[in-house]
């Protein structure tokens, strides 16, 4: 399912524009990102919650090259854990 199933979906389900869709769900993506953006977790019960998880630096070794090291540098990344609700519907 693309973005565009997404909004269609939504739409017709609501009984509202495409236009209108997209531009609340353009809205909600948004405020996780920001959300995300300072650290903090978004939470959607029964759907599941948006984190930041934080990667440690490490070495790693060149694909094109294996007997050279390189510094991989620590970084953040965005993390999604499943609810329980959710979990259920897809068993």
């Amino acid at each position: 399912m693309t973005k565009g199933d997404l909004v269609a979906g939504a739409a017709q389900t609501a009984g509202v524009t495409k236009k209108a869709a997209g531009e609340v769900l353009d809205a909600i993506l948004a405020l996780i990102t920001k959300s995300l953006q300072k650290g903090e977790t978004v939470t959607i019960t029964g759907f599941g919650t948006f984190r930041v998880s934080k990667r440690a630096a490490r070495t790693g070794v060149n694909p094109r090259n294996p007997s050279e090291k390189i510094k991989i540098p620590a970084m953040k990344l965005p993390a999604f854990k499943a609810g329980k609700s959710l979990k259920d519907a897809v068993r």
